[in-house]
């Protein structure tokens, strides 16, 4: 009886592969290339979303540069600051919910103004 072997190809490629029984592409090109392409609309999203979250933050940064300020909704408005994406919420022992874009946050206040605030230490 003979001895048939599988012929094992390149996922990417599909060039023949020597070596190691468990290899499934012939370069490191190949294969970032096959995982690129197969990331491809997760990575697009991600970036979008990173992209409004970076935009955000440097919004509140810039509208902030001491630390503490109170300004209007339209102000972050015509900023083009996005109210629906942010990276966390703390709640203070008050009931106080404070927005966070990474380390710069804010406060929702009476009359569509918001307290723009740096991230302590002891905020998580």
């Amino acid at each position: 009886m003979l001895n048939m072997m599988k012929t094992r190809n390149c996922q990417e490629c599909n060039l023949k592969l020597s070596g190691r029984k468990d290899q499934k592409f012939c370069s490191d090109y190949c294969r970032n290339t096959f995982n690129n392409r197969l990331n491809e609309d997760a990575t697009n999203y991600v970036r979008r979303i990173n992209n409004i979250l970076r935009k955000n933050r440097r919004i509140l940064s810039q509208l902030n540069p001491k630390g503490k300020i109170t300004v209007d909704g339209i102000t972050l408005a015509e900023e083009g600051f996005n109210f629906h994406y942010y990276t966390n919420m703390y709640s203070t022992k008050t009931g106080s919910t404070y927005i966070f874009c990474y380390d710069q946050g804010y406060l929702k206040l009476d009359d569509d103004r918001y307290m723009l605030v740096h991230k302590q230490d002891y905020v998580k």
